[in-house]
């Protein structure tokens, strides 16, 4: 199979530093903040970086297995959005904060 030219016209070496930039946010943010709402959005973000290098190299390579594998992933965070917003939700109702700092608290 032949790369469509639009693919073409961006190169590959930009989506790569654009997955790393968008990648490096979420680390940062997961690291950095103490919300847990910031902390989940971090997370989805890097998983979208990820996406995104999935997606730029199969339309490259001209191979589905990539935008597959980003189909299941999309499964995966959104099963992970709604156990940690349950998560979330009883930590709010229970401490009346959302700060990951207090769940220490759970520790022995």
């Amino acid at each position: 199979m032949e790369v469509p030219d639009v693919i073409k016209t961006v190169p590959l070496n930009w989506y790569i530093f654009f997955a790393t930039f968008l990648f490096c946010i979420g680390v940062v943010g997961v690291l950095i903040r103490r919300n847990a709402l910031i902390v989940l959005m971090c997370v989805e973000l890097m998983l979208n970086a990820v996406n995104l290098l999935f997606t730029s190299f199969s339309a490259y390579r001209s191979d589905p297995q990539g935008q597959i594998f980003v189909f299941f992933i999309m499964v995966v965070a959104a099963a992970e959005v709604s156990v940690g917003l349950a998560i979330i939700v009883m930590l709010y109702r229970n401490l009346k904060s959302v700060d990951v700092g207090i769940l220490n608290k759970l520790k022995w």
